[in-house]
């Protein structure tokens, strides 16, 4: 059995999400960043890490990418033109998304108060809006999801990021890109990683 090591309000759901799609048993040990728990696992104290047998992987999208090629499933093979597409996406999407998400989280509340820069925020919330909406194109010329008709691991990461992002209070997403999320949170699986 897997053990994910963090919270439900963390990177480390989109490991539950992608565990629950893959029909996998897991049990969850919450830690928050930085914890002597985290610590455990990880030197730099982030979250989350997944304990796989002897093997502990630390950050979210390697260890997602791993549990997708080690189950066969929520990505295409490697070493083929569809897994080097949706590499690109996967990388775009920490690019442009995660990392605009994670720079307003840090002059929000993580860095202490003296280094925070709020002039900056505004300009994130931009930038993350313009990244929405050249998503919600490529969603249009996608499909049902957004890498075509099968939901891969871009998937998970997106609708994570639009949470997010929503939580943060960042500007409304396109209709398209709502119509998304709200479909694919409405899954079984998004609903028992909450449910942790």
């Amino acid at each position: 059995m897997y053990r994910v090591i963090g919270t439900v309000k963390s990177r480390a759901f989109r490991v539950m999400w992608m565990l629950d799609e893959l029909g996998q048993d897991y049990e969850v040990t919450p830690a928050a960043p930085r914890s002597d728990e985290a610590r455990e696992y990880n030197p730099l104290g982030k979250i989350p890490a997944l304990v796989d047998g002897d093997n502990v992987l630390t950050d979210s999208v390697a260890i997602m990418t791993y549990l997708a090629d080690k189950h066969g499933k929520l990505t295409a093979p490697a070493g083929t033109p569809e897994r080097a597409r949706q590499d690109a996406m996967t990388l775009w999407l920490i690019d442009e998304m995660d990392a605009i998400l994670w720079t307003y989280a840090k002059h929000s509340f993580v860095l202490p108060e003296k280094l925070r820069a709020a002039e900056v925020k505004p300009t994130l919330k931009k930038e993350f809006a313009r990244t929405a909406d050249t998503f919600a194109a490529s969603l249009d010329a996608a499909g049902e999801f957004i890498m075509g008709d099968q939901i891969t691991l871009p998937d998970l990461l997106a609708v994570h990021c639009f949470g997010w992002a929503f939580g943060a209070g960042f500007p409304p997403i396109p209709e398209t890109v709502k119509a998304y999320t709200k479909r694919l949170r409405a899954r079984p699986a998004f609903r028992a990683a909450a449910a942790h």
